[in-house]
C-alpha cells in the first residue's frame, strides 16, 4: 500500500507532539513495508535522521540548499516533499500576521546592514504567510501539484492545517481520506474556538472515511462537538521510543544536589494548564523548602507565567528555560524528580511517556488520553491545585513511593509501541479503501 501522507511539522522542525508522533509513525510503518509519500510546508534537516529522501516540488519555491534529492537511512519506504510554507497551527491568526511582518522587518534590517550602498528595490513579491487561512490554501494548491503524476492507495491528513490540502488531494484522485485528529480547536482554545479553524475541521472530519483520534477523550469531543458517528472513529494510542538513559552527571548543572525538581515540559498556553502548574508550586513551597519548579517550553502564556510566578512570591524557585529539543530534553529529564502535566484538555500527550522512558514518575490531568495508557501514574483534575500539591509532595518526601511508580508505569509504557500503533493505522487504511469499493 501507498499512502499520499500529509502533516505540518517532523523532526527538527517541533513545535507540540505532533512530530514526534509522525516520525515514531511513519518509521514504524516503514518497518512494515508500507511505502509513504510525506508532504511538508518546510524542508527537513539532513542532520537529523537517515531514513528519507527530500525532493522540492516542481513549481515550488524551495530553498537552495534542498533542490536535490537527499538520502536518509531510517526510513528507507518514506519520501518526503517540502513546499515553501510558514505554517503555525499554534498561532491565532492575528499571532501569525504579527509574526510574519516581525520576520519581514528583520529581513529588512538584515539587508539593509548587509547592502551599505543603495541598490535597486526588488520587485514586489505576494506575502502568503501574513494570512494563516491563505497559507493554509496556499499549501492545498501545491498539495495538489505534487499529487500529479503520483500513484497511492490513501489520504492520510494529520490535523486542521492539512485537511483543505487532503480533501483536494482525495477528491481529485478519487481516493479514501483517513484524518488523524491529535488535537481538535477545543482542545487548544477551550471556550473561545475560532470559528473559521472548527469550520475547516469539521468539514475535514466529515469528508473522511474514516478518522483517527489519539484517545477516546477525543473521540468523545468529536462526536460531541462535531457531529460523528462514533462508528467512523477509530482510536490509535500514540507511543513512544525507548531508548535508555545516559548517566546524570550533577556538575553540569547549577542547581543544588538537595534539591528536588518538578518539571513542567510542554507549550506554555492554556491548554497545558501552566496557571495550575504554579498555583500549585506554591502551595508545595509553602511546606517543603528543597524543591525547584522548571517551566520547559514557549508559548503566548509565558509573559504571563513569569509575572504569575513573581506575584505568587515563588520567582526564585521557579526556572523557565524556553524551548527545548535534543540533548537539551533528555538533560533536563535526567534532572527531573517528577513530571507533571496539568493540561486542561489533553487529547493524548507523548512527554509523560518520555518521562517514564526516562525513569521519572509523572503526574498527569484526567483530562488527557493518555491516562487511558498509564493505569499506575498519578492522576488529578487540573483544577484541583490543592490535591495536586498534595501529590507532588507526597512523590517528593517519599522516595518508595516515586519508585513504585517509575517501576508499574514502566511496565504500562512498555506495552505500547508505535509497531502496533503502525499496524492499526493500517487497518484503517484497509477500511478506507474498501468503503470505496
Amino acid at each position: 500500500m501507498r499512502v499520499f501522507m500529509l502533516g505540518w511539522e517532523f523532526p527538527p522542525f517541533i513545535s507540540g507532539g505532533l512530530g514526534t508522533a509522525c516520525y515514531g509513525l511513519t518509521r514504524a510503518m516503514s518497518a512494515l513495508g508500507t511505502d509513504i509519500l510525506f508532504l511538508l510546508p518546510r524542508p527537513v534537516a539532513t542532520q537529523h535522521d537517515g531514513h528519507l529522501s527530500v525532493v522540492g516540488p516542481a513549481g515550488a519555491v524551495v530553498p537552495q540548499e534542498i533542490e536535490k534529492p537527499i538520502q536518509l537511512s531510517e526510513l528507507e519506504n518514506v519520501t518526503f516533499r517540502t513546499v515553501h510554507a510558514t505554517l503555525n497551527p499554534y498561532a491565532t491568526a492575528i499571532e501569525f500576521a504579527e509574526q510574519t511582518e516581525s520576520r519581514r522587518i528583520a529581513a529588512d534590517l538584515a539587508g539593509s546592514a548587509a547592502s551599505p550602498t543603495p541598490v535597486a528595490p526588488a520587485p514586489p513579491q505576494p506575502i502568503y504567510g501574513g494570512d494563516l487561512f491563505a497559507e493554509v490554501q496556499r499549501y492545498a494548491k501545491l498539495a495538489l501539484e505534487i499529487a500529479e503524476g503520483e500513484n497511492f492507495d490513501v489520504v492520510h491528513a494529520h490535523d486542521w492545517i492539512t485537511y483543505p490540502a487532503a480533501m483536494n488531494v482525495a477528491a481529485h484522485h478519487g481516493k479514501p481520506l483517513v484524518v488523524h485528529v491529535h488535537s481538535t480547536e477545543f482542545d487548544r482554545s477551550g471556550a473561545h474556538v475560532d470559528q473559521r479553524i472548527y469550520d475547516i475541521e469539521r468539514r475535514g472530519l466529515h469528508a473522511a472515511i474514516r478518522v483517527i483520534a489519539v484517545s477516546h477523550l477525543t473521540k468523545g469531543i468529536l462526536v460531541k462537538h462535531y457531529g460523528l458517528d462514533a462508528d467512523k472513529i477509530d482510536v490509535v494510542y500514540n507511543a513512544v521510543d525507548l531508548n535508555g538513559n545516559t548517566p546524570f552527571d550533577p556538575e553540569k548543572f547549577q542547581i543544588s544536589k538537595d534539591d528536588k525538581l518538578v518539571l513542567f515540559l510542554g507549550r506554555i498556553t492554556q491548554q497545558k494548564g501552566p496557571d495550575y502548574f504554579l498555583v500549585a508550586a506554591k502551595k508545595v513551597l509553602e511546606v517543603m523548602e528543597n524543591v525547584k519548579f522548571v517551566m520547559a517550553g514557549s508559548g503566548d502564556m509565558i509573559r504571563h507565567s513569569i509575572e504569575q510566578a513573581a506575584n505568587l512570591g515563588i520567582g526564585h524557585r521557579v526556572l523557565f528555560t524556553g524551548f527545548l529539543r535534543g540533548p537539551d530534553v533528555e538533560r533536563i529529564f535526567r534532572m527531573a524528580d517528577l513530571y507533571v502535566m496539568p493540561s486542561v484538555s489533553e487529547p493524548f500527550g507523548i512527554a509523560p511517556l518520555e518521562a517514564i522512558s526516562h525513569d521519572v514518575p509523572v503526574l498527569i490531568s484526567k483530562q488527557s488520553g493518555v491516562s487511558e495508557v498509564l493505569p499506575h501514574a498519578l492522576k488529578v483534575d487540573f483544577w484541583d491545585t490543592n490535591e495536586m500539591a498534595n501529590k507532588i509532595v507526597a512523590v517528593l518526601r517519599h522516595p518508595p513511593l516515586a519508585k513504585t511508580i517509575r517501576e508499574e508505569s514502566s511496565i504500562d509504557v512498555q506495552r505500547l509501541s508505535w509497531a502496533d500503533s503502525a499496524k492499526a493505522c493500517l487497518a484503517v487504511y484497509d477500511s478506507a479503501v474498501a468503503a470505496m469499493l
